[in-house]
């Protein structure tokens, strides 16, 4: 293989428009072979190719390639279905084979991870190559290549993931940064980064794929870079709603039922607010379908909603009924991923969004219902094809914004700065940021490291915090872990780590059998409180697979229906409960054996999750579930489905609780709670936390425990639950963990 040219396609049919220094590669008679792997091209390949150059990302091939060989930093901007997610890494494969490889691979980021994999399939089809081999992808928990793989699609989490150990990112050539538009926490930190990044190595190229209302602030961001723009296609027929429908949800089925009894041809597409709005849609269109006269196509509602979880079954292909119509139900989150689908003809956007918004003074996520970006409505926009229609239930003048809205602006960003730090100790500048974070989310974020010991007296990484910059969980989570190495409860706080971590592993059952699946969550329930339940539960999953090897009558999955479980969230736990282990034997931390149910192994998973989580504290203030949280002085409930939660509690509510989540919601509750007494809270909580508490009866409590004339009439203050330390002396005697 030789050093050549910046247009590599070989000239496979002689009469194929070719550009400048084409037949530069030195194949010579050996053209029809493939210059991946060596082997003749099959006749497949020569039918995607024909398939390929039909896409309008074809026509700046060369004028691509040429700035990618003069250019350190491009951006290519067009819209969807134009072929650049497929196309354009390709040709940079074939750029850093005509350097043989001197610089490193190719490296393609998508924000969707069921799209990488789809992307690397369909490109080595296109390629001639084998998946795994030639082209291979990384998503959280699945690896697909080797050390031969000389394209590789990744979620953009798991590139700043390889960043830890490689962080000028030397082992690629060329870095494609796809979906730029979705603005993603991790999108948005690799475009900071990668403004830097070049400077150190003058022979890595980075690739912006994005669609035109982002390309000007790309550009401000980067400067006077190439901008290679793709033509737009043919207009699309867009009907917009003459004023603002409050009820844009019975209006979009109310639409869909419209254009199927038109019976014109093509799959429709609809997009509502929040996965609870598609799960209701689903279950209606379902139920007006089977009353629809024999005159009507069938019609089948599936679900595409890539965090949709529970009974509706989540589908991304049509069923291919030979008579039936596909009214696809997605959300916000949805766009990106129907490249696949080239039957919609029709699309149905009703122009709002619910996102979960981070509030930094409260520690919480809330549900805000907002309007799309114009970004967004072109993109659902362009899902219609050069021939469908798009309706929109709103008015023009409601696009106001052009761009999606950052998530870096919306989002608890304790764990972006964890990783920045850990970046700056490899040797890399300041993040340069396309839109800030919100200083006082950065305050916040700061604030909560510095109390859980991951910095030291600089604002520098500590040993603690380089460690849990190490381990793929929140920071919080991540302190307990290490505190459960002190404590001899690793194998337990694995578990935990890995169910909160998974979705959901609670199915919310239809109204007729809610009565059912509580009693069988019953079953489960631990006296301490959820931490312990959600252990109970995996456990019991786990003899269940044992069981699935000796008998063929009871699988897992069967298992996981007959109690109302989710199967595939806990096979998600699982793999990350591995990963999580393989983390810990990597950066050699000790893993206890397991000792579940015993009063020590309680005590001391008690302790090791208040390490990580003692700024999540409530107490209940009136004995009738009104949890009182000491950081912010909110009233909270506790969630339904906890094993305190209304209905179903059979156990007591305790005064004082930890707790995984607290979402501002209409709600208002704290998930994954756990009793604890408030003398384990004096003794894992830094002193420095426990006085910047603000002023409440509660604090005064505390207050009384740590003050040392009172501690001879503790057990007088003390809960019923106080006997979780040991009795009051550990308050005074018990050797506060080194991991803090």
């Amino acid at each position: 293989m030789s050093t050549a040219s910046s247009c590599t396609e070989p000239d496979i049919h002689p009469n194929s428009e070719q550009c400048p220094g084409e037949d530069s590669f030195g194949f010579g008679d050996d053209l029809e072979l493939n210059q991946f792997d060596g082997l003749p091209f099959s006749s497949r390949y020569y039918k995607l190719l024909n398939e390929r150059k039909i896409l309008p990302v074809w026509k700046v091939k060369c004028q691509f390639e040429d700035a990618l060989a003069k250019n350190q930093l491009i951006i290519v901007s067009g819209t969807a279905r134009t072929g650049t997610s497929t196309q354009i890494p390709q040709w940079c494969a074939e750029f850093c084979l005509s350097a043989q490889y001197q610089h490193g691979m190719v490296v393609c980021t998508q924000t969707n991870k069921q799209q990488a994999v789809d992307l690397a399939l369909r490109v080595a089809d296109e390629m001639d190559v084998n998946i795994g081999h030639e082209v291979g992808y990384t998503i959280p928990l699945e690896t697909c290549c080797c050390p031969d793989t000389v394209l590789r699609y990744l979620t953009d989490d798991m590139l700043l993931r390889e960043m830890m150990s490689d962080p000028f990112l030397e082992h690629y050539g060329v870095v494609v940064i796809d979906q730029a538009h979705e603005r993603t926490v991790s999108t948005d930190i690799l475009l900071g980064l990668l403004k830097h990044i070049p400077l150190q190595r003058p022979e890595l190229r980075v690739v912006v794929l994005t669609v035109p209302p982002m390309t000007e602030k790309l550009l401000r961001h980067y400067g006077s870079i190439p901008l290679i723009s793709l033509e737009a296609p043919s207009p699309i027929e867009v009907v917009h709603s003459s004023s603002s429908n409050k009820d844009c949800f019975y209006s979009a089925l109310r639409m869909v039922l419209e254009i199927h009894r038109t019976k014109e041809s093509g799959d429709i597409a609809v997009f509502f607010a929040s996965a609870k709005e598609v799960q209701s849609a689903y279950s209606i269109l379902q139920s007006e379908s089977s009353r629809m006269g024999k005159e009507l196509d069938r019609m089948e509602p599936v679900v595409l909603c890539p965090s949709q979880r529970g009974p509706v079954p989540v589908q991304t292909k049509p069923s291919g009924h030979p008579k039936s119509r596909s009214v696809f139900l997605s959300t916000e989150k949805g766009e990106d991923v129907w490249w696949t689908l080239e039957s919609v003809n029709f699309v149905i956007d009703t122009g709002v969004q619910l996102k979960m918004v981070y509030n930094p003074r409260v520690r919480a996520y809330s549900q805000v219902l907002q309007p799309i970006s114009r970004c967004q409505a072109d993109l659902r926009k362009r899902l219609s094809g050069p021939t469908g229609k798009c309706f929109r239930l709103y008015p023009e003048a409601n696009l106001r914004l052009a761009e999606t809205s950052p998530q870096i602006l919306e989002s608890n960003i304790a764990p972006t700065v964890l990783f920045l730090k850990r970046m700056e100790i490899a040797g890399l500048g300041q993040c340069q940021f396309m839109d800030r974070p919100d200083p006082e989310g950065l305050m916040q974020a700061l604030e909560e490291l510095d109390y859980l010991a991951a910095l030291d007296d600089d604002g520098d990484l500590s040993e603690i915090g380089i460690i849990m910059s190490e381990i793929p969980l929140d920071p919080q989570m991540a302190k307990a872990l290490l505190a459960s190495c002190e404590f001899d409860c690793v194998s337990e706080m694995l578990t935990i780590a890995a169910m909160v971590s998974a979705p959901s592993c609670f199915l919310e059952p239809s109204a007729e059998m809610t009565h059912k699946a509580v009693q069988c969550h019953r079953k489960f329930q631990h006296p301490e409180g959820d931490h312990f339940t959600l252990i109970n539960i995996y456990n019991a999953f786990k003899q269940s697979q044992r069981k699935e090897c000796k008998t063929s009558d009871l699988t897992a999955e069967r298992w996981c229906q007959d109690y109302f479980l989710d199967h595939s969230a806990l096979k998600t736990a699982e793999a990350i409960r591995s990963e999580l282990t393989d983390t810990l034997n990597r950066i050699e931390l000790p893993i206890s054996e397991p000792s579940f149910g015993t009063k020590t192994n309680t005590i001391n998973l008690k302790r090791a999750l208040m390490a990580g989580f003692f700024m999540q504290i409530a107490r209940d203030v009136d004995g009738s579930g009104n949890y009182f949280i000491l950081t912010h002085k909110h009233m909270a409930q506790v969630h339904p489905l906890s094993g305190y939660g209304a209905p179903s509690h059979k156990l007591g509510l305790p005064e004082w609780v930890v707790f995984n989540e607290y979402t501002l919601s209409e709600n208002n509750c704290i998930k994954t709670v756990t009793k604890i007494s408030p003398q384990v809270f004096i003794q894992m909580a830094p002193l420095y936390f426990f006085y910047n508490l603000p002023p409440s009866e509660s604090k005064d409590i505390l207050q009384d425990m740590l003050d040392p004339e009172g501690s001879s009439n503790c057990t007088d203050k003390a809960p019923p639950n106080s006997d979780d330390t040991g009795g009051c002396t550990a308050v005074t005697t018990y050797d506060r963990c080194v991991i803090q």
